[in-house]
């Protein structure tokens, strides 16, 4: 039989890896949902100026999606 303390090392420590797998798993799936579904694309900035009451050139567009790439890196 095994002392009570060391049943709670043990639990312990199966708990701390399952955080620290669980960490690096999540933030893995959470990146790849990111690159497959990016929080932006040239629609919505396109309905964005239009909301502003301007029709976009793709220069525009353009610009903009270069300005947030610009900050992301």
């Amino acid at each position: 039989m095994m002392p009570w303390w060391g049943c709670l090392l043990i639990g312990l420590g199966c708990l701390v890896v399952g955080f620290i797998i669980g960490f690096f798993v999540i933030r893995k799936v959470f990146t790849r949902q990111l690159e497959k579904n990016p929080p932006i694309n040239r629609d919505m900035i396109r309905a964005m100026f239009q909301q502003m009451g301007r029709k976009p050139s793709e220069k525009d567009i353009t610009r903009v999606i270069n300005s947030m790439n610009q900050y992301k890196n």
